[in-house]
């Protein structure tokens, strides 16, 4: 496909910026089948499935996440580490692990499931502008909109999940020139998880659960909406939902160009790799789907030297998130 059609990844630098991502004018041009048929593997045949997706969405329903988590993130796998500390340069995230009635850390939350959950969380308060958030069938619900089967191995995860997000602390820094502002607290007060939640007649969640005060406060003074349609499309993998978060935060933002070297974007997202080869391989996946369901994105992509952002519209505007 890259010789008659390139990708929305494979744009190099003198490209002229397109107004929307390459793949999406190549299925408005050709059609979503023939741009299938030009597809090299089956991460561009998922890049294009998923921006047909969005180029389709008729609900434009919105998603909201903390600003915040766009600079900084969980952890993408499991770790040992009890604090989990997160510097994205003007925020910095501090994640400590809670603990049992044994005083054992049950382990700092990571992974897509963690996030799709906080995002439940996040957009119910927003749109309802309240601390206290629906769960039981409404939270069912919504993962199986998202794609995530509540049942068998995931049952396991999404528990374990819960279970830790509703014991850890949290800190954001917020730095700016003059002072350093910081917000202590926890995603949530309440369990999310009932007490006994091994007993196979308890449902998996409970009725509502509250927000902590200091989290919900910071969250109403720094959304962040996303497109739920785009949400959904990158809800197995997590570095392309912090993708999507960074970009749809960052964008619309700029005032003209700025470069993003590769090992940039390793600081930011791909801890745990030694090598910038190997994060390199296995981003470029990941951002090809964000592009893919960011259409407004104008982001030039080099092989050698990393990404070239540019002034783009948001995913939501500001009109959307008002009637929201």
């Amino acid at each position: 496909m890259r010789e008659q059609i390139p990708s929305c990844i494979c744009a190099a630098k003198q490209v002229e910026v397109p107004v929307m991502g390459q793949v999406h004018q190549l299925i408005l041009t050709h059609g979503v089948e023939a741009a299938r048929a030009q597809a090299l593997d089956k991460a561009e045949r998922r890049a294009i499935d998923a921006a047909f997706e969005i180029m389709t969405d008729e609900k434009g329903r919105i998603g909201v996440a903390h600003a915040g988590f766009a600079m900084a993130a969980l952890p993408h796998k499991k770790t040992a580490e009890t604090i989990w500390e997160k510097d994205g340069g003007t925020v910095k995230l501090l994640v400590e692990s809670g603990t049992d009635a044994e005083r054992r850390p049950v382990g700092i939350p990571y992974g897509s499931v963690a996030r799709m959950i906080l995002l439940y969380l996040q957009t119910q308060a927003v749109r309802t502008r309240s601390r206290e958030v629906e769960l039981g069938a409404s939270m069912n619900a919504w993962l199986k909109a998202m794609d995530i089967p509540i049942g068998g191995k995931t049952y396991q995860v999404v528990r374990e999940q819960s279970r830790r997000i509703s014991r850890c602390r949290l800190t954001f820094f917020r730095r700016t020139e003059k002072a350093e502002l910081v917000t202590n607290g926890a995603f949530v007060r309440d369990a999310i998880l009932p007490l006994d939640s091994t007993h196979a007649q308890l449902p998996l969640w409970q009725e509502r659960v509250r927000l902590d005060e200091g989290f919900y406060q910071s969250l109403i003074e720094h959304p962040l909406p996303l497109r739920e349609a785009a949400v959904r499309q990158i809800s197995s993998r997590s570095m392309a939902i912090d993708l999507y978060v960074w970009l749809a935060y960052r964008l619309h933002a700029l005032n003209g160009p700025v470069p993003v070297s590769w090992q940039a974007l390793r600081r930011q997202f791909g801890e745990g790799y030694g090598e910038l080869r190997f994060f390199r391989r296995d981003v470029q996946p990941n951002l090809r789907l964000a592009l893919a369901v960011y259409p407004e994105a104008r982001v030039t992509v080099d092989e050698k030297d990393g990404l070239i952002l540019y002034p783009s519209p948001p995913p939501v505007t500001e009109k959307k998130m008002l009637r929201a």
